[in-house]
């Protein structure tokens, strides 16, 4: 199976993260993350037979991580345009609208679904998005490969600008709802009580996507500095500011940022501001059903 165009176009064009990195990500002078940046983004006309365009960039590619991770994308797609009915048989993606309702297709049926709407779509799904709004939709997915770097995809043909609108969804979602978030004290002998809800487990995939979680940090609460010796992890922030500490290098996030945690690398995040920290959390298994973390007993609020 051969990548489509416009995937292979992604691939080629976005090989890198927004602070380029040396094989591994490695948070030293010059932090390694991805910073969300519309003038950044890249026009993908018809993708994967999509109607219209699509606007994106990768905040983080594969060359970041030691596990299967293909890339983190983040964008935007325009009133009356979409993500083409596709089917990828060795990579699976979990896609995210935040602003917008979307009408999403999963297996060849379609739901409208609120904004704030997260769904999976696993290895051998067929899948795509329609923005039949009036607004433009902001989006992001992450891809996970079965064998890490070999992405895949075979387009339908099918716009999804005309299908019919089931209700309920006949497949799995979640919402970024905050009134689910359940409160968790000490996380990782963090500061305070957090907020946190896993929206996606290792059960709703095929490859190492072991989970994916939402979670809040009120004013001066942390999640405290942590490592991982079979998971990596990919924190992006949703909203609000932060400081984050990787590999005992501490820096400054906000809306839009998405920073890796590598395999064995040292990590957490506390929220030095007066505002919440909505964050979304994806780990990836190096080896399938196997965690290992390790508090390092810091909960950051020194940093």
């Amino acid at each position: 199976m051969l990548l489509s165009t416009v995937l292979l176009s992604l691939f080629l064009l976005f090989s890198h993260g927004i602070v380029p990195a040396t094989g591994y990500a490695e948070q030293k002078d010059t932090p390694v993350f991805g910073h969300t940046d519309p003038s950044e983004y890249f026009e993908a006309k018809g993708a994967h037979k999509g109607a219209g365009s699509l606007y994106l960039m990768e905040l983080l590619g594969s060359g970041t991580f030691k596990s299967n991770v293909l890339f983190l994308h983040r964008g935007v797609l325009p009133p009356k345009c979409g993500i083409g009915e596709h089917i990828h048989r060795r990579m699976e993606e979990v896609y995210f609208v935040f602003n917008a309702p979307a009408e999403f297709t999963v297996n060849g049926r379609t739901a409208l679904l609120p904004a704030g709407t997260t769904v999976a779509c696993p290895m051998g799904s067929s899948h795509g998005i329609y923005n039949n709004s009036d607004v433009t939709l902001e989006w992001m997915n992450i891809a996970v490969s079965k064998v890490k770097g070999e992405g895949d995809a075979i387009d339908y043909g099918d716009s999804l600008s005309t299908k019919k609108i089931e209700s309920p969804a006949p497949f799995s979602w979640a919402q970024l709802d905050r009134s689910l978030l359940k409160p968790s004290t000490g996380s990782h002998q963090g500061k305070g009580t957090i907020y946190f809800r896993r929206l996606w487990q290792r059960d709703s995939f095929k490859t190492n996507l072991a989970r994916i979680g939402h979670g809040i940090l009120p004013p001066g609460t942390s999640i405290g500095l942590h490592k991982h010796n079979a998971v990596e992890e990919i924190y992006h922030v949703l909203s609000g500011k932060g400081r984050i500490t990787v590999n005992d290098h501490t820096w400054d996030v906000a809306a839009g940022d998405a920073v890796p945690c590598p395999l064995y690398d040292s990590h957490g995040i506390y929220n030095n501001s007066n505002k919440d920290l909505e964050i979304i959390i994806i780990a990836i298994e190096m080896k399938k059903g196997i965690i290992n973390p390790e508090n390092l007993g810091d909960d950051l609020s020194d940093r």
